[in-house]
């Protein structure tokens, strides 16, 4: 499967190459990532329960855009998702 959108997030951001392997690099996807390279990150993490416990991890440890959208997909995906647990704010400072 092409990953160009997810390389293109990652690469013009502060990396050479995408490499899902690092939480840093899933983090800027799930952060910065459009609509192209969600749709790439989806369909990578259907076909990966590593990556979707990973994803999951991220989401309830790091303040992130759409933390709620995020958890939806992780549920299509067949995950167990605690909907009443907490998510980490985001107080809007670099």
């Amino acid at each position: 499967m092409s990953t160009r959108a997810i390389e293109r997030v990652v690469v013009t951001w502060n990396r050479d190459k995408a490499d899902l392997d690092s939480d840093e690099v899933l983090a800027q996807v799930l952060d910065r990532g459009g609509l192209d390279a969600w749709r790439e990150l989806y369909q990578l993490a259907s076909e990966d329960q590593r990556l979707r416990a990973r994803i999951h991890r991220l989401i309830r440890t790091v303040p992130l855009p759409y933390p709620a959208f995020w958890l939806a997909a992780l549920a299509n995906l067949g995950e167990s998702i605690d909907w009443s647990a907490p998510l980490p704010g985001d107080d809007g400072l670099a």
